[in-house]
């Protein structure tokens, strides 16, 4: 089963909230949860293939290498104003101390690839993800109806019956942003009172078993039907010629109705045998969450291996709430601000019975580099994963010498 791409490590969304970008509405507000928690594998495959963001990085190392710090990226104030994206060096020094340092938790593996072999390629896997999640309100009315067994009730008398929308449901509203929650709550003063149109008000209907061929309205009494065990003779014959009284009718062939005991009438079920029926207006409120995404993936995300972006740790580059959610912007990033223009542009259709509570707009970006070494016709690839640059390394490294003789073996596992 997938994973989550992005996780929802608290430490990390504490370090990187200066950074949210809030919309200048008061109803914002942040949300330390990643956006992209739950995007699949498949959809990084399928979003590398239509889609290629600006890479962070050249395809050969050749000079010093730009990253965003964790102090280093700053988004518009509620002002307008923004700030200079600064950077640190990512540079061949620190790849290697990384990936030494990587090597030294392996007691059999050598540093000497690490410390010495050529950084052919610094490659940039990132992925980006936007979401556009709409939290509506949709109330419908319903009528039910129940038998009435007397006793006083909330009708017109009492006060005129409010509008679907009138209703005060304040102390059964939800979390923002919860998927789904459903109530039904009674419309007050919406109650009446009426004869049941079944038994127009007796309580009884015809039986439809004796008195299925009378007249409409009209029924008979005593009517009896034909023994089903002696076929209405009254008496069982047996195999050697002799007769016996039939135990089910004693005798008479005959039985009674089985389901009015040929009164000609039974209970009617619409109103229970009261004859009045208790008619009143429910209200049916559900809230939802309906959600868009949309991924874009460099070229070389669709390549990396499935438990990299399990392992990859996500930053919120924006997180926005308002009634009604605008692109956000990006003073230092054209791609930014299109891709959120394009998700926000996949907005929900909204059901004609609802109402927008509010709307959030996040993005993130999942940071994942691939680096390539490379030494006498010989490479190796290793990733370093999200702004914490955890290295990682699924199969081949050069230098291993343990050959499966110690337990060296259980860091692969890790």
């Amino acid at each position: 089963m997938d994973k989550p791409l992005l996780s929802e490590k608290t430490k990390e969304s504490e370090r990187w909230d200066s950074y949210q970008y809030l919309q200048r509405n008061s109803s914002s507000a942040r949300n330390a949860s990643f956006a992209g928690a739950g995007v699949t594998v498949e959809e990084v495959r399928s979003a590398s293939a239509l889609s290629d963001p600006p890479a962070l990085y050249p395809p050969v190392l050749t000079s010093p290498v730009s990253l965003p710090t964790q102090q280093a990226i700053g988004y518009p104030s509620a002002s307008g104003a923004g700030h200079g994206l600064q950077k640190q060096v990512l540079d061949e020094i620190e790849i290697r101390e990384l990936l030494i340092d990587h090597i030294g938790h392996r007691c059999c593996w050598g540093s000497r690839p690490a410390r010495t072999w050529k950084i052919r390629a610094v490659e940039d896997c990132n992925v980006y993800v936007g979401t556009l999640d709409t939290f509506i309100e949709e109330r419908e009315a319903l009528t039910q109806t129940v038998p009435f067994t007397g006793g006083n009730f909330n009708g017109k008398k009492h006060g005129s019956a409010p509008e679907l929308w009138q209703l005060d449901l304040r102390s059964q509203f939800p979390t923002l942003f919860v998927p789904y929650k459903e109530t039904q709550v009674p419309v007050p003063h919406s109650e009446t009172v009426d004869k049941c149109s079944g038994c127009t008000g007796r309580g009884e209907v015809v039986c439809p078993t004796c008195n299925a061929d009378g007249d409409p309205g009209f029924y008979k009494e005593n009517q009896v039907m034909k023994c089903p065990a002696c076929y209405g003779r009254g008496l069982i014959a047996h195999k050697d010629g002799s007769d016996t009284v039939c135990g089910d009718c004693n005798g008479k062939g005959k039985l009674p109705c089985p389901n009015c005991q040929s009164r000609g009438l039974i209970k009617c079920q619409s109103c229970h045998g009261t004859g009045s029926l208790l008619t009143s207006s429910l209200a049916v409120v559900k809230w939802k969450t309906l959600s868009k995404r949309k991924v874009s993936a460099t070229r070389g995300a669709g390549s990396v291996p499935e438990e990299v972006f399990h392992r990859a740790e996500g930053v919120q580059l924006c997180n926005t709430q308002a009634y009604q959610c605008t692109p956000a912007y990006f003073a230092d990033s054209y791609f930014l601000n299109k891709f959120s223009s394009e998700v926000i542009s996949l907005r929900a259709e909204v059901p004609t019975t609802a109402n927008v509570v509010c709307e959030r707009h996040t993005i993130s970006v999942v940071p994942v580099t691939r680096v390539t070494m490379e030494d006498r016709g010989k490479a190796f690839n290793f990733y370093i994963i999200g702004f914490g640059k955890e290295i990682y390394m699924k199969d081949y490294y050069p230098a291993r010498f343990c050959w499966g003789l110690c337990p060296c073996l259980e860091w692969l596992k890790v």
